[in-house]
């Protein structure tokens, strides 16, 4: 009679899965024929209850049925699954062009100082970097510029509240005697990096902008050198013979002292508010090093020479692309940064 039971269980449950359509009435019959309040359920429950010659018989019979009724279930599922699927709907046509991704880039600045760091280790010079949180001495007194000298007030400071030996670095020459410090020439070096100045901005000043020091320092080392180094520079930079003059100046750092200008691009040298209508772009400041800064950095007075310069890559940046307001670097406009 259990027996029969069983088998009939079977046929009732086969006989339903074969006629349902959706996934909601086949989960509604496994639960009906394999649940755990279902009929089949309580009769493999009650199977401890036989005698051992029933469950001998009664026992393997049920597995097979309950195996055969999953089995189904799951075959109906997949037919369900496989009717419900619009293969027209999910066609994908592999020759049509994707979404464009859209993509970042370098900060035009950042690609004028990589340009520039490029130029420069290609003519053997390493590179070195420096904190922009400096302290008086590597900023002003290992460079020739004491407390009480008027240099200072050329150089409108950012200090660090309650520690006024510590500010922002006003130009990356405070990098200058910490790497001679730890390096003897001969040596070759650039240093660039971003500084700062508490000053009024207008379309050529800005107070946060970008600067990269040269050296070259050792026992023979002359302006020619000097020269003939930014000339071949400013060559490969633009890609073109710039017209330049060298005219005399004044750093504490360097002694004698020299302004290299170039002819401004963007009004080609007819006055604008870029070069002060002067048609000449301060480019390039630099000299000799001052003894002092040997001395500061440890090397004995008078036994090397050498040449320091001073690149302003913000303005090489305007004078490439033919921008004419500095502001628009750090304007945050997407507008200006996208055609870049």
């Amino acid at each position: 009679m259990l027996e029969q039971k069983i088998l009939n269980i079977k046929t009732q449950a086969l006989e339903e899965i074969k006629k349902t359509l959706n996934e909601k009435d086949l989960f509604n019959l496994r639960v009906k024929y394999l649940g755990r309040k279902s009929e089949f359920n309580a009769i493999l429950k009650n199977l401890r209850n036989l005698s051992g010659e029933e469950k001998r018989k009664i026992g393997p019979l049920a597995n097979a049925v309950k195996k055969e009724i999953e089995d189904e279930l799951k075959s109906a599922e997949k037919l369900i699954k496989s009717k419900k699927f619009d293969h027209q709907a999910e066609k994908i046509d592999i020759t049509a062009p994707g979404n464009k991704i859209k993509r970042g880039h370098l900060h035009p600045i950042t690609k004028i100082q990589n340009e520039v760091e490029d130029i420069f280790a290609l003519m053997g010079f390493e590179i070195a970097e420096g904190p922009e949180v400096e302290t008086d001495f590597y900023n002003f007194d290992s460079l020739n510029i004491p407390k009480d000298h008027p240099a200072r007030d050329m150089m409108d400071t950012f200090r660090i509240k309650e520690k006024k030996d510590v500010l922002l670095r006003t130009h990356v020459s405070a990098i200058q005697v910490r790497y001679m410090e730890k390096n003897k020439p001969p040596f070759r070096v650039v240093m660039p990096g971003r500084v700062f100045r508490n000053e009024a901005t207008d379309v050529s000043h800005e107070h946060t902008f970008y600067q990269m020091d040269g050296m070259m320092a050792g026992e023979d080392v002359s302006a020619a050198n000097y020269y003939a180094i930014i000339g071949e520079f400013l060559k490969r930079f633009f890609g073109k013979n710039i017209k330049t003059r060298m005219r005399p100046s004044f750093f504490p750092f360097t002694e004698p002292s020299f302004e290299i200008d170039f002819e401004c691009l963007i009004c080609k040298g007819k006055g604008c508010a870029v070069c002060k209508n002067t048609g000449w772009i301060e480019i390039i400041p630099g000299g000799m090093i001052n003894q002092h800064v040997f001395v500061s950095a440890g090397y004995p007075r008078n036994k090397y020479q050498g040449f320091a310069f001073d690149i302003g890559i913000t303005r090489l940046a305007m004078m490439k692309y033919k921008i004419d307001d500095i502001r628009l670097f750090h304007s945050g406009d997407l507008r200006f940064i996208k055609q870049f």
